[in-house]
């Protein structure tokens, strides 16, 4: 997991020391070495944070050809470096990494090279030969990267802190940090500062100053698949078994295991050393260590268990927001910051997780919702669901139109510009009629980012990378292209041919027969009404103090009681922090 950060512009060089402090800011991305280098042409100045992980005696970035002048940035992992190379006629040396191929690719096929890339990243690439920056973000923007344009120059970073730092940033919180928990699109709480989209390359010309951005990957121009169940279970068992095993690494590596379908097939396909679970004293609804126990006595891994407590999470809650940048709507933040800080505590360096199955093969609730409706998901025993499902109701008794049923059961607060209801009947419309697609497609554009983006940053604070292996490349083509009868079948068991596939590899059935989902889930909302709701309540006040009229709403939301699936104190509390920060309060 390193970092990158840069500045481009007629008089980049002279900027070299704001460069270097803007990598110092992020080092803890890259404790093997930060540094940076100028273009040869001194429009560019490319810092790097490097974290060693191919290669650990490899020397670190940024990159540079010195035939050409190309100097590389480069965050991430490319899986299929040695295959591509060959494929393009590249030589690599015995020592060098997948960094190295994404260099010599640029300098001799331009930013076509980018679709050949199986793997994660964000890079910049400053070509003098034609006086331009590249920026470029992964298909599914697992590795965030962030610009801002001032004065002629562009500036970029992995972390948006590492921005505001670099200029005046003046904050103002979207209206969908409150309608979702978090911004949306390329936006951010801090004017002037843009997410790169994933799969987008950006070009920046620093004699013009003139910028272009275009999407060079798209998931919704998959064909559909034209086979039958038995030849798609075939194909997809095939690439399930080829692909996740190449993303382990080849030093040791710690496994995320809730003890669920997901993690319990990367377990058993990638035989992790070490596994690393999550469970609350007291909750035993939320306690599946018993099956994660199993899973690793089956893979000979030892089992490492965390038990944090509602004190922790007080004193864990400034840690994580520090990591986040902003406040992001994800279920399972506390839980994934403890094992993440586990992990790093065994002196690991890489950590896997099962990030993926649920948005592309239709594994939440809010998915047979809208596929069989509430009464059929009410029927199929899944009870507890009931309020969700209360969204659904018409007063009418008619059935919802998909966009309106896929809105409703998204939002968490009012949506008054209805941006949220644009992009979930966009991704409708671009899936082509298929409406399982269109849900893939609703949630990349709404409840996908904040997933990724916790997860690379919760693990970047503790000098991790944190790797997803269900996002292959050919995996996640596959599981798009699939009809939605092959994903999902009964409304309480989605991500049939992932089940399906998990038995045809003779996995146990304990794995794949169960219905039950829980993840890394917490108990943090019914703590922060019960043992901790005064100091919630004391966080949330202290903060309203201070707060700008944009940031008043979603405090004021947290103090209300709400209920063990309610993330609204949550949020509130994590906004309390993210103000108590000073550069976040000098920007308000």
């Amino acid at each position: 997991m390193c970092g990158i950060a840069g500045l481009a512009g007629p008089d980049a060089q002279w900027h070299q020391t704001t460069v270097k402090a803007m990598g110092i800011a992020q080092h803890y991305r890259g404790p093997d070495g930060t540094m940076h280098a100028a273009g040869s042409d001194g429009r560019a100045v490319l810092a790097m944070n490097t974290l060693l992980i191919v290669d650990p005696l490899a020397h670190p970035g940024p990159y540079l050809d010195r035939t050409s002048g190309v100097l590389l940035a480069f965050n991430g992992e490319i899986y299929n470096y040695r295959q591509q190379a060959a494929a393009w006629g590249i030589e690599l040396a015995e020592k060098e990494t997948d960094a190295h191929l994404v260099l010599k690719a640029w300098t001799k096929l331009g930013p076509s090279c980018l679709d050949g890339l199986d793997g994660m990243f964000a890079l910049a690439v400053y070509d003098p030969r034609v006086g331009k920056l590249f920026l470029a973000r992964d298909r599914l923007g697992e590795k965030p990267l962030y610009w801002r344009l001032d004065g002629g120059r562009l500036s970029f970073a992995s972390e948006v802190t590492t921005l505001t730092g670099y200029g005046s940033a003046p904050l103002f919180v979207r209206p969908e940090m409150l309608a979702i928990e978090t911004p949306v699109g390329v936006d951010t709480p801090f004017q002037g500062i843009q997410l790169l989209a994933p799969a987008t390359l950006l070009t920046f010309d620093v004699v013009t100053g003139s910028l272009d951005q275009h999407t060079w990957w798209r998931l919704e121009n998959r064909l559909p698949f034209a086979g039958d169940y038995r030849q798609a279970l075939a194909a997809f068992s095939v690439v399930l078994a080829d692909q996740v095993p190449l993303r382990a690494p080849g030093c040791d590596f710690a496994l995320l295991l809730s003890g669920g379908l997901d993690s319990g097939l990367l377990a058993y396909l990638m035989r992790p050393p070490v596994c690393v679970t999550v469970c609350y004293p007291g909750q035993d609804r939320l306690d599946e260590s018993d099956a994660a126990a199993r899973i690793a006595r089956d893979i000979g891994a030892e089992l490492v268990v965390v038990e944090p407590d509602h004190i922790d999470f007080t004193k864990m809650l400034p840690h994580m927001m520090s990591a986040l940048d902003y406040p992001m709507g994800n279920a399972s933040t506390f839980s994934e910051h403890m094992a993440y800080r586990k992990v790093s505590d065994l002196g690991l360096k890489v950590v896997v997780g099962g990030l993926g199955p649920d948005e592309f093969l239709m594994g939440y609730i809010r998915h047979a919702l809208v596929l069989f409706g509430p009464d059929a998901v009410l029927k199929a025993g899944l009870d507890a669901y009931r309020p969700l499902a209360a969204k659904l109701l018409h007063a009418a008794g008619q059935q919802l139109e998909p966009v309106e049923a896929v809105t409703r059961l998204i939002l968490r607060g009012p949506d008054p510009e209805n941006r949220i209801r644009d992009l979930v009947a966009d991704a409708i419309e671009r899936a082509g009629g298929d409406l399982a697609r269109g849900l893939t497609l609703a949630d990349l554009a709404t409840a996908w980012r904040p997933l990724v983006m916790t997860s690379d940053k919760l693990a970047s604070a503790y000098a991790l990378e944190r790797r997803s292996p269900y996002l292959a490349r050919d995996l996640i083509e596959l599981s798009y292209r699939l009809p939605a009868e092959h994903k999902i079948v009964d409304p309480a068991a989605g991500k049939r041919i992932l089940r399906d596939a998990a038995k045809a590899l003779g996995l146990p059935r304990e794995l794949w027969g169960s219905r039950d989902k829980l993840g890394f889930a917490s108990p943090v909302p019914t703590w922060l009404n019960g043992p901790l709701a005064g100091w919630a309540d004391a966080q949330i006040h202290t903060a309203l103090a201070e707060a700008p009229p944009s940031l008043r709403p979603l405090l004021m939301g947290g103090l209300k009681p709400g209920g063990r699936f309610d993330r609204t104190r949550m949020q509130a509390l994590l906004a309390a922090a993210w103000l108590s920060d000073q550069t976040v309060r000098a920007a308000a």
